[in-house]
């Protein structure tokens, strides 16, 4: 008989190849939400996970003609329940690839672990940019965007628009003072001054005086195009647009964003992922959801080409120049192999609508202009990672 034929037979005789199961975990600290003066809804509580869960919905097809089973093993861990512990249950059960949304103490805590040296770890939810810097781990890759990232985006349509004479109120909080010095590091970067700036003190219930405190406030602060603040918490700044002394523009924490991902993202398919999104989570996809489910994306690309599901083989090709993943931003993203940063478009928002995805015309690199937003190559404090071509 044709050997062709016999090989078929023997097949056919063992039946189909079993499918091979590629364990994910969602692993989450819960944080006590800050007290803020508005009364608005805070966080969803699926903030994230509802991200990761379409997302593997959305590779299940894909799975299925490959004969992978995708399976996501999802963790909550209560604000004064023990998060290291939980994580150290995990690894000892098995899991290798794991999807986190935790503070960053929790997060270095975790990557430190002697049980964690092995795995992968997607960070979905911590900013800060030392965790890319001095604080960064060879074992995290970073899917939400930098707090770095964001200001730069801001500062080159600040650049493009010459709004060169700026004005800027920081808030109380450690996340505002953060976001202000990012936010002065990136005028620095790209030509800019502030023209002054305050701190802001006070504790009066804006939803009541706003109209009256707000204008005082910023009476005294110089001539200025535009008025940036520094609010992560959404506590004050939104009550100033509107309210100020000089009738002048807000960007920042308020008025114009950028984002990793909003609700008013609708090009280059977008807007079928936010209708999948909205379907499945009966709300609009933030930014979290989108950070979680870019790193189930890429984690689907990354077994689909390598053949393999090891943590070492998916970090290896998502930090080489073969990782393009589509992420609905207009052009691939990937992962900088210096820090393990995800690099994507920035949009720069209000809240009905995208004014300019980041990084905008101009604005060049050697290599590739994703990295003029965040830290580049030869500025990297990040030693990690080691050597990079």
């Amino acid at each position: 008989m044709h050997k062709a034929f016999l090989t078929a037979m023997a097949l056919m005789a063992v039946g189909p190849a079993a499918a091979e199961t590629v364990r994910l975990d969602w692993l989450q600290h819960q944080v006590t939400p800050p007290v803020v003066l508005s009364n608005l809804a805070g966080d969803p509580a699926d903030l994230g996970l509802a991200g990761a869960r379409l997302s593997l919905a959305d590779i299940a097809t894909t799975g299925k003609f490959l004969k992978i089973d995708w399976a996501l093993h999802e963790t909550v861990v209560a604000p004064e329940a023990d998060f290291l512990a939980a994580a150290q249950r995990l690894l000892a059960a098995g899991a290798r690839v794991l999807i986190v949304r935790a503070p960053a103490a929790d997060l270095l805590a975790l990557a430190d672990l002697p049980e964690a040296q092995g795995a992968l770890i997607f960070n979905t939810a911590a900013p800060e940019p030392r965790l890319r810097a001095e604080d960064c781990r060879a074992n995290v890759l970073h899917t939400l965007p930098s707090t770095a990232m964001r200001t730069d985006a801001l500062a080159q349509q600040l650049r493009t628009k010459r709004w060169e004479r700026l004005a800027l109120i920081t808030g109380p909080q450690p996340e505002d003072k953060a976001f202000a010095a990012a936010l002065k590091a990136s005028l620095t970067k790209f030509g800019l001054t502030l023209a002054g700036e305050k701190d802001w003190p006070l504790s009066a219930d804006m939803r009541r005086s706003g109209a009256a405190e707000v204008p005082l406030f910023t009476q005294d602060l110089p001539e200025h195009d535009l008025l940036l603040v520094a609010d992560e918490r959404g506590d004050f700044a939104r009550y100033i647009p509107f309210n100020t002394w000089l009738p002048r523009p807000v960007a920042g924490s308020e008025g114009l964003t950028a984002k990793g991902w909003t609700e008013v993202v609708e090009d280059y398919g977008a807007a079928q992922l936010q209708l999948r999104f909205r379907s499945a989570a009966s709300r609009p996809m933030q930014d979290a959801d989108f950070a979680a489910w870019a790193a189930i994306a890429a984690i689907s690309d990354a077994r689909t080409r390598t053949g393999s599901a090891d943590p070492a083989a998916l970090r290896s090709f998502l930090l080489s120049d073969k990782a393009r993943i589509a992420a609905f931003l207009g052009q691939p993203v990937s992962f900088r192999p210096w820090d393990g940063q995800m690099r994507q478009p920035m949009p720069l928002v209000t809240e009905r609508a995208v004014v300019a995805m980041a990084p905008l015309e101009g604005f060049l690199h050697q290599t590739n202009e994703l990295d003029t937003l965040g830290s580049d190559r030869p500025e990297t404090l990040c030693k990690a990672f080691g050597a990079t071509p």
